[in-house]
């Protein structure tokens, strides 16, 4: 037994050495990404790599990125709006749709869940071109407004949270009923907290597709004031495509708030997805 314990540490060891040597691999883009961002333009294509810099250039660089011709301070905002608002109405409907196709019993549950399903097939280039031309005529076109509904209502969120509100016991539901509790009520106060994790985990995945998504904004958003920060991006590097310290800069800022909301997130995730486990 321990001969056979002491084996299984040994290998657990190598295997634990080995994905620490395959994670720093994964990370260096991201370091140089980072270094570069602080170095002037003459040291950046400097070889061998000079990971800490001789000269620190990161007040310059990151004052032109955000306070400069093209400040990014502006689509900060206007990604921030966008990725919050969509992702509060998108957690909303799809915690509430899937509340009912799970707990709430009607004859056509079975065949709605499998329609909403359905339109999950259907590739989302397949629908831009109608989208366009109903937007343009309800006036939702090169709106912040517009690109919010877009993302707001979601058939992978409701399907996923759906599989998670099955897990609640039905006798919890039974027992609100009995006490005179409404499905408002029971999905508030009982159902939902159950399903936490799940809904935290989903919210967290929806901000992140939102506030990398480049299809829907570059489509229905044509005023230079409304873009978000992949848009932006795309007109920073064109604009300084020969300046690489001044792209990094950019590109550090831009993903710097998806670090943020995963850092202080990734708790529920890792719960949520160990939960998920279990129950599968």
């Amino acid at each position: 037994m321990t001969e056979t314990a002491a084996a299984f540490s040994w290998k657990k060891g190598i295997l634990t050495a080995a994905l620490l040597v395959l994670s720093l691999l994964f990370l260096l883009p991201f370091v140089w990404m980072l270094v570069t961002s602080f170095k002037p333009e003459s040291e950046v294509f400097v070889y061998p790599i000079q990971w800490i810099p001789k000269q620190w250039n990161a007040v310059q660089n990151y004052s032109e990125v955000w306070a400069g011709s093209y400040p990014f301070w502006r689509y900060y905002l206007n990604s921030i709006q966008v990725a919050l608002i969509t992702t509060a109405i998108s957690v909303a409907v799809s915690s509430l749709a899937a509340y009912g196709f799970s707990k709430i019993r009607f004859k056509a549950a079975g065949p709605l869940f499998l329609i909403v399903l359905a339109t999950y097939m259907v590739p989302h280039q397949a629908i831009l071109v109608p989208q366009f031309i109903l937007y343009r005529r309800i006036g939702l076109f090169d709106s912040h407004l517009g690109l919010i509904l877009l993302g707001s209502f979601s058939v992978l969120g409701t399907f996923m949270l759906r599989q998670f509100f099955m897990g609640v016991h039905n006798e919890l539901i039974e027992s609100a009923k009995i006490d005179g509790a409404s499905h408002p009520r029971t999905f508030g106060s009982i159902a939902l907290p159950l399903v936490r994790p799940a809904v935290a985990t989903y919210a967290i995945l929806r901000f992140i597709w939102t506030w990398n998504d480049y299809q829907n904004p570059l489509i229905f958003l044509r005023s230079d004031s409304l873009f978000t920060i992949p848009l932006a991006m795309q007109k920073f590097t064109s604009m300084s495509g020969q300046f690489y310290s001044l792209i990094m800069a950019a590109a550090v800022s831009a993903i710097l708030p998806l670090l943020i909301v995963f850092i202080l997130g990734q708790k529920s995730v890792i719960e949520g997805i160990a939960t998920g486990g279990v129950k599968g």
